[in-house]
C-alpha cells in the first residue's frame, strides 16, 4: 500500500482532478450510451416458465404475460344500457390501443362467470403477452388514460394489476445519508472529519451508479438496481473511509506528521478496506449461482458500486487527507474536543475492558439475544406482496377489495394450467383434468378447457379459494403439481404445467 499511498498523497491535486474527470466522464457517457432499465422476471427451468412456453408455442401469446382486471360497479346494475355501452366501448379501446392485449368481457358468454350474483359488479379480464415491467407500466398508463373517458354517473371503475400501481419510492438513500452524517458527527466530533467519508463515498457511488446505467445497455437491468447499488455503496464507502480516517487521526494524536499518519493508516486500515471490499464484491457476485438474469444484473450493479467505492477509499481519500493535514479536527464539536484531551478514556474503551473481564458472560448473553432475534426466520415465507398490501386509496387496492368481496379472495390470484398434447389426443383427458381440478380442496372454480387453434394445447383457468399470499394458496400450487394433475392425466401423452402470477411468485421464492 505504501507506494500507492505516497503517490496519491504527494500528487493529491492530480488524483482529485482525475476523480472529478472520472465521475464527470462516466455520467456523460451514461447519458449518451446508457441503456433503459428493464425488469424481466424470467425463471428458467421453473414450471411457471414452462407453462408460458406452452402458451406461446400454441397461439396463447396474450395469456403468457400478467393479467389485469377492469372492475366496475353500478347500483343501477351492469346491464343498464348506459353502463353497458360505456364499458363495452372501454374494452374495445383497450383491445385496439394496447399492443398484444385481449379482453374477456363479462358481456360475452366466455366472461359470464365474471359477473356477481346481484349483477351490480363485474370485471373485464385483460390478457397481455409477456413483456418487461417497464413496458407493462406504460400500457397501464394508457389504460388509465382510457378510463378517464368513462364518465357515467354512479359508475365506479377500478383497475386491478401491478401495472396500475403507483411506482413512487421514498428517498431512502437520502434519508440514510443524512443519518450517516449525524452518526459521523457524533462519532468524530468534527465537521471536517465527518465530511471526508461522505465525500469519498459519494464519488465512489456516483461512478458506480453511472456504470450501472452503462451496464443496462447490454443487460436487462431492473430499475431498482440503482437504489440497491447506491444503498450498498454508501454503506460500505462510509464504513471504509471511517476506518481510515480514524486511524489517521490516531496517528496525528500519537505525534506523526500528516504524511506518515496517512501511510500508517493505509498500511493498516487501508489493507482491511481492500480485503473487505474484495470480499463484498465476491459475495455479491455469488448471486450469479441463482441463474436468474434479474438477480445477476442487480449483483453486477452492486459489485460495481462497491468496487468503485473501495478504489475511492484507497486513492481519493489519501489525497483528501493530504489537503486536510493537521486541520482534520478543526470545526470540532464540544464533545469531540473533550474526548481528544490527553488521558481521556472513551466509553468504548471502558466497554471493551468490561467485555474482556467477563468474556463468557458476554458470549452467552449475545448468543442468546441473537437466537431470540432470529426466531422469526423459522416462520418466514418468501414471495411477492399483492394489491391487498397497498394503501386503501390505490385503484389496484380498490379493485382487489371489490373482487374479494364479490367473488372471493382467490379471484385476485388465478392460476393457469397449460396442457400440451399431441394431435389426436382423446379430449376426455382434458375433461377429466378439469373435473379433478374442480374437485380439489382449495379450488373455488375452474373454467372449461380452451383448445388452441392447432389442437395441440389447452388452457384451463383455476381460481383458488384463498388469497394469493395465503399459505393455503402456496400449498395448493404444490398439491396441483405434485399429485392432482399427474393423477388426472394418468398415462396419457399430456404435459400439464401450473403457471400464472401466483405460481410464478412461488417459483421465484423457491
Amino acid at each position: 500500500m505504501a507506494p500507492l499511498t505516497r503517490f496519491c498523497y504527494r500528487r493529491r491535486r492530480w488524483v482529485l482532478l482525475t476523480w472529478i474527470a472520472l465521475i464527470a466522464g462516466f455520467f456523460a457517457l451514461s447519458n449518451v450510451a446508457g441503456g433503459a432499465f428493464r425488469t424481466e422476471f424470467g425463471l428458467p427451468g421453473s414450471e411457471s416458465d414452462a407453462a408460458i412456453g406452452i402458451l406461446q408455442r400454441h397461439g396463447f401469446a396474450t395469456r403468457a404475460g400478467n393479467d389485469a382486471q377492469i372492475v366496475f360497479r353500478s347500483d343501477r346494475g351492469i346491464d343498464d344500457p348506459t353502463v353497458r355501452q360505456a364499458m363495452e366501448a372501454f374494452f374495445a379501446r383497450i383491445a385496439t390501443d394496447v399492443r398484444e392485449a385481449t379482453v374477456t368481457s363479462p358481456y360475452t358468454p366466455e366472461g359470464a362467470r365474471q359477473v356477481s350474483a346481484d349483477r351490480k359488479l363485474a370485471y373485464g379480464e385483460v390478457h397481455f403477452s409477456q413483456r418487461d415491467a417497464e413496458a407493462a407500466t406504460v400500457d397501464g398508463d394508457k389504460i388509465k388514460a382510457l378510463r378517464a373517458g368513462v364518465t357515467v354517473p354512479g359508475l365506479q371503475v377500478e383497475l386491478g394489476g401491478f401495472m396500475f400501481q403507483s411506482q413512487s419510492m421514498p428517498a431512502s438513500e437520502a434519508i440514510g445519508l443524512v443519518a450517516a452524517i449525524i452518526i459521523l458527527l457524533i462519532a468524530f466530533g468534527s465537521l471536517l472529519a465527518m465530511g471526508l467519508p461522505v465525500v469519498t463515498a459519494l464519488f465512489g457511488v456516483g461512478c458506480g451508479v453511472a456504470l450501472v446505467t452503462l451496464t443496462a445497455r447490454v443487460l436487462a437491468v431492473p430499475a431498482f438496481t440503482t437504489p440497491t447499488a447506491a444503498m450498498l455503496g454508501i454503506g460500505v464507502g462510509i464504513d471504509y473511509a471511517l476506518l481510515i480516517v480514524t486511524r489517521y487521526r490516531q496517528g496525528l494524536h500519537d505525534g506523526l506528521d500528516p504524511e506518515a499518519a496517512v501511510l500508517q493508516s493505509m498500511n493498516t486500515a487501508g489493507r482491511s478496506v481492500v480485503f473487505a471490499g474484495v470480499t463484498v464484491v465476491v459475495a455479491v457476485l455469488g448471486m450469479f449461482l441463482l441463474n436468474l438474469d434479474l438477480v445477476r444484473s442487480v449483483a453486477t450493479g452492486a459489485a460495481l458500486a462497491v468496487l468503485m467505492t473501495m478504489l475511492a477509499s484507497v486513492t481519493l481519500l489519501p489525497a483528501l487527507l493530504g489537503f486536510t493535514g493537521r486541520s482534520i479536527d478543526r470545526l470540532g464539536l464540544p464533545h469531540g474536543r473533550a474526548s481528544d484531551r490527553p488521558g481521556a478514556v472513551s466509553v468504548w474503551h471502558r466497554w471493551s475492558r468490561f467485555i474482556q473481564r467477563r468474556p463468557w458472560y458476554a458470549a452467552v448473553a449475545s448468543a442468546v439475544l441473537l437466537v431470540v432475534l432470529a426466531l422469526p426466520l423459522l416462520s418466514m415465507r418468501l414471495g411477492f406482496g399483492d394489491a391487498g398490501n397497498l394503501p386503501a386509496g390505490e385503484t389496484s387496492r380498490k379493485a382487489y377489495d371489490l373482487l374479494a368481496g364479490s367473488f372471493g379472495p382467490g379471484f385476485n390470484g388465478p392460476l393457469v394450467v397449460a396442457a400440451e398434447m399431441p394431435a389426436g389426443t382423446d379430449p376426455a383427458v382434458l375433461q377429466r383434468l378439469a373435473a379433478r381440478l374442480k374437485d380439489t380442496p382449495g379450488v373455488s372454480s375452474v373454467s372449461p378447457p380452451q383448445i388452441s387453434g392447432d389442437g395441440q394445447a389447452a388452457l384451463i383457468g383455476v381460481i383458488p379459494s384463498t388469497a394469493p399470499q395465503d399459505k393455503a394458496t402456496s400449498d395448493l400450487v404444490h398439491r396441483l403439481r405434485d399429485s392432482v394433475i399427474p393423477a388426472a392425466i394418468g398415462g396419457a401423452p399430456v404435459v400439464a404445467k401450473v403457471g400464472g402470477a401466483t405460481a410464478a411468485s412461488e417459483d421465484f421464492a423457491a
